[in-house]
């Protein structure tokens, strides 16, 4: 049985990883949900992913540009 992943988890990952590629690479949505269903397995699906985009997003610790 996979385990469960929380919102807050996958928040940070892809924070994490936004930090890491600041100005090397302009991620796209698609990049971080694809990294962290590669981290975190099948518990992390698409419906997640945009949760934790938008959390970042509505916090004002990420943008889209």
């Amino acid at each position: 049985m996979p385990e469960e992943v929380t919102l807050d988890a996958v928040v940070e990952a892809m924070f994490t990883m936004v930090k890491e590629y600041h100005g090397k690479r302009n991620l796209k949505a698609l990049d971080l949900t694809k990294a962290m269903q590669e981290q975190f397995g099948e518990a992390c699906d698409k419906k997640l992913c945009k949760a934790a985009i938008r959390q970042l997003i509505d916090s004002g610790r990420c943008t889209y540009s």
